[in-house]
């Protein structure tokens, strides 16, 4: 039912600023989009076969949201009557009674949030944009969720909405004790200690387009919430961000990941460009790949990280 993932809808801090930044220091095709009949315009990133949106906080095209980070993501459907009827029949109604206005002249629904495992999604005709590849950047690799229950995720996008589930994944960071016994006549006995889990995440990765929703659900609560923002992160900051994120906006959209190459040559050239890196070389991450985020405060508000994998 899927056909592509048409955009992903942005709150920066300073449109203007961000979308320059966009364009020269990624790479990324710029285009200057109608925001419905308002007279207003958004630019618009081409990213692969999909886009990110750009909008300032309190936008009425984004409710209005007053914090930087995704908003929503539009779903890209030649016969959107069509569509919006198969996904009310498999489940997932639309929430707007009649289409409403998309950007550069398209039409758009949006499902019901209840339905939608914390993503706002819309169902929207194709954003006419000029497609274009440029810089260290391939496409969209994922949209990280602060999930809550990848079951119901899964549910919805895969059972109802007629995606495809990728793979799934559970990511694990675990201590072990060692303990040394050392005497002047027999030497030294060492001994380990079964790992104990510090810090985990479940992962389950849902195909969207070109793109894939990567719905992140806490795997060991114990540990807690840990983030230290002075060093490269581990499993465990990740689910302390994850878990943060959930307690204060709930569910929902995290962080885009941007698909690359090479990520250190990636990472040096964004870190040349003057942005604050958290990892500054790849570490690893799902998918056997190697990532590496870089500080929202470099990013007008918007949590990114960069991917280098193969594809399997």
């Amino acid at each position: 039912m899927i056909e592509t993932l048409a955009y992903v809808a942005l709150v920066v801090s300073d449109v203007e600023a961000a979308a320059a930044m966009f364009e020269r220091d990624f790479g990324l095709r710029l285009t200057d989009c109608a925001v419905g009949k308002s007279g207003r315009r958004a630019p618009v990133l081409s990213v692969g076969l999909s886009a990110l949106a750009l909008f300032p906080p309190g936008d009425p095209f984004v409710g209005g949201q007053s914090k930087p980070g995704i908003h929503h993501i539009a779903l890209g459907m030649k016969d959107l009557s069509a569509a919006a009827r198969a996904a009310t029949a498999a489940g997932v109604p639309v929430a707007d009674a009649e289409p409403g206005e998309g950007l550069n002249g398209t039409r758009r629904v949006l499902l019901s949030p209840e339905a939608t495992a914390g993503v706002r999604t819309y169902l929207s005709e194709p954003l006419p944009v000029e497609r274009a590849r440029g810089g260290f950047v391939e496409r969209i690799d994922h949209l990280g969720v602060a999930s809550a229950d990848n079951g119901a995720a899964i549910e919805a996008f895969v059972t109802r909405l007629g995606c495809r589930l990728e793979s799934t994944q559970t990511d694990v960071e675990a201590q072990i004790a060692v303990e040394s016994f050392t005497s002047d006549k027999y030497g030294v006995v060492y001994h380990t200690r079964p790992p104990e889990p510090v810090g985990g995440l479940r992962a389950a990765f849902v195909t969207v387009g070109d793109s894939e929703l990567e719905f992140l659900q806490e795997f060991d609560p114990r540990a807690g919430p840990r983030v230290a923002r002075d060093r490269p992160g581990t499993t465990r900051q990740d689910q302390g961000a994850i878990a943060r994120f959930i307690a204060t906006r709930g569910a929902g959209l995290h962080h885009v990941a941007l698909k690359v190459t090479d990520i250190n040559g990636a990472l040096a050239a964004v870190g040349r460009a003057g942005h604050s890196l958290i990892d500054t070389v790849g570490r690893p991450g799902s998918r056997r790949a190697l990532i590496g985020f870089i500080h929202p405060k470099s990013l007008y508000g918007v949590l990114l990280h960069l991917v280098q994998r193969e594809e399997a």
